[in-house]
């Protein structure tokens, strides 16, 4: 019995060893998209809201220049990479078939280091996003840009 269980334990251990990298890669860069882009329930969607925002994930060393915020749920995000809810957009992105909350925080004033002021363009749009495996990694941010 002990030797049988040994055998199944070195199985397991031997198959943690082979499991590729790749997918955890992919849920690292699921994960940087969502804490770059995702808020399911902002309070306020202001210049104070995207200040704060901004500096608690991490985007204000330095000021990133432009960011956006989609709000909602994740299923529906994720969907973006499925038939559900997104359609082929340019080379290898996808677009929403529905539209979402988003705020745009616009960095505001010449310096790009802290303290970093910002500007929120709130509205609701659809998103373009990068996926890999299923999972958005990227979002394009040519799609909020008015030509």
């Amino acid at each position: 019995m002990v030797m049988g269980l040994g055998v199944l334990l070195l199985v397991f251990v031997l198959g943690l060893g082979l499991t590729p990298p790749t997918l955890a890669q992919d849920n690292s860069r699921y994960t940087h998209f969502l804490t770059q882009h995702y808020d399911a329930k902002p309070q306020g969607r202001d210049h104070r809201y995207c200040e704060s925002i901004m500096r608690r994930r991490g985007l204000t060393s330095p000021c990133k220049d432009i960011n956006t915020f989609i709000h909602g749920n994740k299923r529906s995000i994720k969907a973006i990479c499925e038939n559900k809810n997104g359609n082929p957009h340019r080379e290898n992105l996808r677009i929403s078939k529905s539209s979402f909350q988003v705020t745009t925080c616009k960095l505001h004033g010449g310096s790009p280091w802290p303290p970093c002021q910002y500007r929120a363009t709130a509205g609701f749009r659809k998103v373009v996003v990068a996926c890999e495996n299923g999972l958005p990694v990227h979002l394009d941010q040519s799609i909020f840009r008015r030509p």
